[in-house]
């Protein structure tokens, strides 16, 4: 398998009530899929993973992977600070069809983060598994994930093949990473909604996993510099930086949903307790900087 091209996370479409929504989230993998998704992450930070349930988990991704039917690789968002659990999840996308699993260091609040060997043993139980895995190096864990810890997981677990790394600087970091960690590092990836993409591109990243608002509008940055075609890849970022300036400064995962409700490809924009809605003028803002763009999101589902 290729890894490169826009990999986006699904948003996790709720109902008025909060409880679930099925159809609307296969609409959600619809419409993904239909603004040219190279693949598709479910249950991560974006699919508001820290308020679903054991239960839900399960269902939705049995729901996402039968769904989607082998359309596009799937990514299964796994983290857990137990690697007993995380090791459980793992087997069970893999047997459900996953084709990759995502997973952050072992972090549980701002005090109980795995050392790197721990971290290290962590990914190397799910390794056994026989699954691809993406390290996901994100500030949200609170757990330092250094390049040479990076390189070594990649060099001694034969399935730690993705990293997407959205930590500070991240260009930096994918930079040393490549150049330390050679033909092991299969997938650099960048994440944080693409707000770095034309640096973490330039530092040799082959893909990003952005939200799933405006993945037709981003995916023409990751084709063109992949290409060779820097200055396309830079105009074609610059239609969209404030675009996603927006999303990652004011929004967050929240900025999908409301592009999606306001498309018809979801009914509600609900967000569960204690996530606020968007405020009236963050959300205004939002459609004012998306309508221009034309993005397959705004009109999918009309």
């Amino acid at each position: 398998m290729t890894y490169s091209g826009i990999w986006p996370v699904a948003p996790t479409p709720f109902n008025d009530d909060g409880t679930l929504d099925p159809e609307g989230m296969k609409r959600v993998l619809d419409c993904l899929i239909d603004q040219g998704a190279d693949g598709i992450c479910i249950l991560a930070n974006f699919s508001e993973q820290f308020l679903i349930s054991d239960a839900e988990r399960e269902l939705l991704m049995r729901l996402c992977l039968e769904h989607v039917a082998g359309r596009v690789p799937m990514i299964v968002t796994i983290s857990h600070f137990a690697t007993q659990i995380a090791v459980e999840r793992a087997r069970l996308a893999k047997a459900l069809g996953a084709d990759i699993v995502m997973m952050m260091p072992p972090y549980h609040g701002a005090l109980l983060k795995g050392t790197p060997e721990q971290t290290f043993e962590q990914f190397r139980a799910v390794g056994e598994v026989g699954i691809p895995i993406m390290v996901q190096d994100a500030p949200l864990s609170g757990v330092d994930l250094p390049v040479p810890l990076l390189v070594r997981m990649a060099q001694e677990i034969e399935e730690v093949r993705l990293f997407k790394i959205e930590c500070p600087q991240a260009a930096n970091k994918l930079r040393a990473l490549i150049a330390e960690g050679g033909e092991v590092i299969e997938g650099p990836f960048d994440g944080e909604e693409g707000i770095t993409l034309l640096a973490d591109l330039d530092a040799g990243a082959t893909g990003s996993m952005t939200s799933g608002m405006i993945v037709d509008q981003i995916k023409p940055v990751i084709e063109r510099h992949l290409a060779g075609d820097v200055a396309g890849a830079t105009e074609a970022y610059g239609r969209v930086a404030m675009a996603i300036n927006h999303e990652n400064r004011q929004c967050g995962w929240r900025s999908t949903k409301a592009a999606m409700v306001e498309g018809g490809v979801i009914r509600s924009e609900f967000c569960r307790h204690p996530i606020p809605p968007l405020h009236p003028a963050i959300r205004a803002r939002l459609l004012d900087l998306l309508r221009p763009l034309e993005p397959m999101v705004l009109s999918w589902g009309k």
